[in-house]
């Protein structure tokens, strides 16, 4: 959440810490151990009082403290050989055991640096409390004198960020993050998760290291004596200039983040088979008596496993998945016509709009009450399909527009969190957690919007677009309710940018992107059970959510392929990154919502109430993971995100006419050309330092055969694994490749 600080005053409360790094800048009193630069940055490392620091200064605009170690005792330090690719190394030596601290640096585009500290105690040791690690300082050094704002800081178990700027003086722009996944070893030893624990008060600010409690007992996890632990891998990125406005600060944010994320030691990611995934989900959609319900001589998707009433959303993400697989294999799937026979029985002609349940819902439910979001997602999917051509999905769109746009009018396209669709009486304002409603509700209005503008032509439609995304402008980083609209808001952006030419929609979906990746977890977590699965670029699905859902986790993928598609050279590069990056980890994470990928221990033995129950032998996702390793599946199995295979199946696996296998691959395959009878060029738009997982898969009854992969420079890819029914590749995630094959013989 943004906070603004100013200089602090003798009256605001100052930590002792704080005042003991004032006293030691002021008097002078510390000893120097190295100094270097980074672009226009000094860095000094000294020691002084209980601490080690790197001070970071831009001659005379002031600067920032970090802090390398806290000591108790009498403590040696001594600066040594640094190690290839190093600027400096410190081994300290306490009672407590022996700290390295390492520092590497770089400044070729942004100004960064990057500390690592390793403690190897001499006894098992407990910790106490300890302090953060980042204080800012004004032209004298002095933390008191330095005013700022904070706009970003970690939630929960989000990526450990903290966002920030110096205005006076004119230091710039900060973003501290904590490689959290570096610290895995630590959270282990000592119980702890790194729940909310980069961020801080003015001027005291970066990591808390989690501590186990504190009671009338000693904690009995002790980190062990003589096996090393991280104690901090810290990525401080700098920009000399603080942001104009809040739009500039968000590209700033992801043009820095792209800069941390490039540092890290990104985990693997593994070959999922979405097409089969798929016709296993098919086969249950039609077949588990758990998957749906019959009402007015209809089928109807259960939104959980044998549980919840049919409802708008589930059916039309379902019908819409299903017709993306239909158009993928080149014959629409017999289900999607099953499942969009019903549809009209969710219109209400009174109310002119679908309604979330059907007429007969039961007396548990207030058939009016809805979501401010689920009143426009069964609009969006209505649009998919009429776009493609289908007349009764654009039938049903078009009479359900006016609706829409009414009760967007009425809110002034500020959502509450819930309200009665006969009157728009507000039943739930806002959300405990933060006090603001659904705020990201008008960024997915305005993608609804740009569909029925496309569809008709309509300039009124494309004015209402307009309308709800300039009223959330000023909501910085609080934009983020729910994950994937907040995608679809960055989408809905784009577009706009791309219909209008106007600069400020392009810069608006910025904004939309930083509020998705500041909710990121940027790290990989083998936390308790959590080691059994994997979460890394995954999202919390709301912003005060302890969890992934695979809805939001396939549905943001979703959003993102249009952005992308929308998109061009203009394009922040780090925008780009962070997106493909997110999509090739979605593809890979995602396969661990399916109860069947994990072993039995992880899954929760009880669901949410009236949420049914977790059936392993179901091809479908749970919609619950924890990155601190809680029993996953709490909430439910839900069947309303079984789309998710489709949707996987059908962007990142090709048809290759003629050749013996699918390609498959974890970016978007772009300007895809076939030169040849066993020859094609196809291009990738990845980041441009990053690398994408590729994958020839071969078909029933086929032999690949030899093949060829190279760049467009010529230069021979080699396959990283082999086998008889796959090759796969590691290839630049930027650029254009070219495929070539040998005529190949069927199989028996």
């Amino acid at each position: 959440m943004m906070a603004v600080a100013g200089a602090v005053s003798a009256t605001d409360g100052v930590s002792p810490h704080v005042l003991a790094l004032r006293q030691m800048l002021k008097n002078d009193r510390r000893e120097t151990l190295a100094s270097f630069t980074v672009g226009g940055l000094t860095v000094e490392l000294c020691a002084a009082g209980d601490s080690i620091w790197a001070l970071i200064r831009r001659q005379g605009l002031g600067g920032v403290a970090l802090r390398a170690a806290h000591l108790t005792g009498d403590f040696a330090c001594h600066k040594i050989r640094p190690e290839p690719g190093e600027a400096a190394r410190l081994t300290v030596r306490s009672a407590a055991g022996d700290h390295v601290v390492a520092f590497t640096v770089g400044g070729e585009a942004l100004e960064h640096l990057r500390m690592t500290v390793r403690l190897t105690p001499a006894l098992p040791l407990l910790l106490p409390s300890m302090p953060r690690d980042l204080y800012p300082l004004d032209r004298r050094d002095d933390p008191l004198g330095a005013s700022g704002r904070v706009e970003a800081e970690q939630r929960g178990l989000n990526a450990g960020i903290l966002y920030f700027h110096i205005d006076e003086p004119s230091f710039g722009n900060v973003l501290y993050f904590q490689n959290l996944t570096a610290l895995n070893d630590y959270f282990h030893a000592t119980g702890t998760k790194p729940e909310g624990v980069v961020g801080g008060m003015w001027p005291e600010l970066g990591y808390l290291p989690p501590v186990p409690a504190q009671g009338g007992t000693s904690p009995a996890d002790p980190l062990p004596a003589g096996v090393p632990v991280t104690l901090s891998d810290a990525i401080l990125v700098f920009r000399h200039q603080a942001p104009g406005d809040e739009r500039e600060s968000a590209r700033q944010f992801l043009q820095m983040l792209g800069v941390a994320y490039k540092m890290l030691d990104l985990p693997p990611t593994d070959y999922r088979d979405w097409v089969d995934r798929s016709e296993r989900t098919l086969c249950d959609l039609d077949q588990a008596l758990e998957a749906t319900i019959t009402h007015y001589g209809h089928r109807y998707i259960h939104p959980y496993t044998g549980a919840e009433y049919p409802d708008s959303m589930v059916q039309l993400s379902i019908v819409a998945a299903i017709h993306d697989w239909g158009k993928w294999r080149g014959e629409a799937h017999p289900l999607e016509a099953e499942f969009k026979a019903g549809l009209e029985k969710f219109y209400d002609p009174k109310l002119g709009s679908l309604r979330r349940y059907l007429p007969n819902v039961g007396d548990d439910k207030n058939a009016d009450a809805v979501d401010s979001w689920y009143l426009y997602h069964p609009l969006l999917n209505l649009g998919f399909l009429a776009l493609d051509g289908d007349e009764e999905a654009r039938r049903l769109l078009m009479k359900s527009l006016d609706f829409a746009i009414k009760a967007a009018r009425h809110f002034k396209y500020r959502w509450p969190i819930q309200y009665d669709t006969t009157d728009f009486s507000v039943i739930t304002d806002v959300a405990p957690a933060d006090g603001r409603g659904q705020t990201d509700v008008g960024g997915f209005y305005a993608w609804v919007m740009l569909q029925a503008f496309r569809l008709t032509h309509e300039t009124r439609f494309l004015d209402e677009a307009r309308a709800s995304i300039d009223a959330a402008i000023g909501l910085h980083f609080d934009i983020n309710y729910q994950a994937n609209l907040t995608a679809w808001g960055a989408a809905a952006c784009m577009r706009l940018w791309r219909i209008t030419d106007e600069r400020i929609y392009l810069e608006q979906s910025y904004v939309y992107l930083a509020s998705f990746f500041h909710n990121c977890e940027i790290w990989e977590s083998e936390i308790e059970l959590a080691r059994h699965y994997r979460n890394f670029m995954g999202v919390t699905c709301l912003q005060d959510a302890p969890y992934m859902a695979m809805y939001e986790c396939f549905d943001s993928f979703n959003a993102f392929e249009h952005y992308l598609d929308d998109s061009g050279p203009e394009l922040e590069p780090a925008a780009r990154i962070l997106i493909a990056e997110y999509c090739k980890y979605a593809l890979d994470r995602a396969w661990y919502y399916y109860p069947d990928a994990l072993p039995p221990e992880v899954l929760s033995p009880k669901q949410r109430e009236a949420n049914g129950h977790i059936d392993p032998k179901l091809s479908f996702p749970l919609e619950d993971l924890y990155p601190d390793g809680q029993k996953a599946g709490q909430v439910g199995q839900e069947i309303y995100g079984a789309g998710a295979a489709f949707i996987f199946a059908t962007r990142a696996f090709h048809h290759v006419e003629g050749a013996p296998f699918l390609l498959y691959c974890d970016h978007f395959v772009r300007a895809m050309d076939r030169t040849g009878a066993h020859s094609l060029t196809f291009a990738l738009t990845g980041g441009e330092t990053c690398f994408a997982r590729l994958s020839l898969v071969r078909l029933k009854r086929r032999k690949i055969g030899a093949v060829r992969i190279c760049t467009a420079a010529g230069e021979v890819l080699e396959a990283t694994e082999t086998s008889t029914n796959r090759i796969d590749y590691r290839v630049p995630a930027q650029g254009r490749l070219v495929l070539s094959w040998a005529r190949s013989s069927a199989t028996h």
